[in-house]
């Protein structure tokens, strides 16, 4: 099997251990192990759980209680219709080594995460894009959709809240999506690892999963839950998809760690106090970068209702890779090239981690910029 090079991962892979401040990360500011036992308000507890945890093969789709946990965040699910999985990556490419043959027809929203478009067309499917409009608030023309859709489409791939503009369909586009993949008895996979952090109320929108039978949702620890080290995922759908995707992962990964299932019950069952954190970093950053992106005149971008991450589109004459390179040259400031994700002349950035750092780094890139511009008046 062949594959195109993971742009996103290849850049980050490269460059975020090496940088000064860092504009890439997606995750909402990673906790320490000592801060998730603080938060948990159960210190000497869970230390006696790890204490006596033996550290051999769990149960293989998942502890029971995590499983439980997981079908908690989503208002129509059970345990039975959880598999956790190594990270969301894992389970967004279990789901398309489970549904997707050679032929079959994929429909992909893009931008998104690569695997996405670039794991099915590896198998051999047949990829059509549906392409995110800034002039639309990177939301899919529904109708464009409609007509893509053909009755032998076998999966749409999408992701919501998105990567990496931060727009959010809300439950009304969900449904029609879903009624959309129904006339034809395709699969709709939402990759929703950015849930949970909207902008307003109480940072989460509807599920796929909740609203269409043959919808599935993937998610993790990562984004929201800040504990990205943990590696651990789920995939949520019907019962049936969960047994043939398990089938494919007993050829990989069998199952997480037990140390890390439980650290993901602890976490889920503190789940309150670490999304209060989440919203207030998210919330609090989204408003430092939305008044920095304000006072610019060579800086735009459409404001994420949801997740992590926007793009900002910059009017310097040069391409992405170019400017976050000569960035993280000058600067010490790493944002990821929008090229990455087919967006030329925009730049993804993350505004999740420390509000210090988001300052610092919006300040050294003004001063870029400003150079650039002098540059360009010359």
């Amino acid at each position: 099997m062949k594959i195109r090079e993971f742009a996103v991962e290849r850049w980050m892979n490269d460059h975020e251990e090496s940088c000064r401040h860092n504009l890439a990360e997606t995750c909402v500011r990673s906790l320490t192990t000592g801060e998730l036992l603080a938060l948990s308000g159960r210190r000497e507890e869970v230390l006696a759980e790890l204490d006596a945890t033996p550290l051999t093969y769990g149960p293989i789709p998942g502890s029971p209680r995590l499983r439980g946990l997981v079908a908690g965040l989503y208002s129509a699910q059970g345990p039975d219709n959880v598999l956790v999985t190594h990270g969301a990556i894992g389970a967004n490419a279990l789901v398309h080594a489970t549904l997707v043959e050679p032929g079959d027809h994929v429909v992909a929203v893009v931008p998104t995460y690569q695997q996405h478009y670039s794991i099915p067309d590896s198998i051999g499917a047949r990829i059509d894009r549906l392409i995110l409009r800034e002039e639309h608030g990177w939301l899919p023309d529904l109708d464009a959709l409609d007509r893509l859709v053909t009755p032998d489409t076998k999966l749409i791939a999408l992701n919501n809240p998105n990567n990496p503009t931060g727009a959010l369909i809300g439950e009304t586009g969900l449904a029609r999506i879903a009624e959309i993949a129904g006339r034809a008895g395709a699969w709709v996979l939402c990759d929703e690892v950015y849930r949970g952090v909207d902008q307003h109320g109480d940072g989460f929108t509807a599920s796929i999963a909740d609203l269409y039978e043959r919808g599935i949702s993937t998610g993790s620890m990562s984004k929201p839950y800040s504990l990205a080290g943990l590696r651990l995922g789920w995939i949520v759908g019907p019962d049936r998809l969960l047994a043939d995707a398990a089938t494919h992962r007993d050829y990989t990964t069998i199952s997480v760690g037990r140390v890390d299932d439980l650290l993901a019950c602890v976490a889920l069952e503190s789940k309150d106090a670490i999304l209060a954190r989440a919203h207030r970093m998210t919330r609090t950053n989204l408003a430092v970068l939305d008044a920095w992106v304000a006072g610019r005149d060579d800086i735009s971008y459409v404001k994420p209702a949801s997740g992590t991450t926007a793009l900002l589109r910059y009017r310097a004459p040069i391409g992405s890779y170019e400017f976050c390179t000569r960035l993280l040259d000058e600067t010490g400031v790493l944002f990821t090239p929008g090229a990455a994700f087919g967006v030329e002349h925009t730049v993804r950035i993350g505004f999740a981690d420390d509000t210090r750092t988001l300052r610092t780094g919006l300040r050294l890139t003004g001063r870029f910029l400003d150079h650039l511009g002098r540059a360009a008046a010359m």
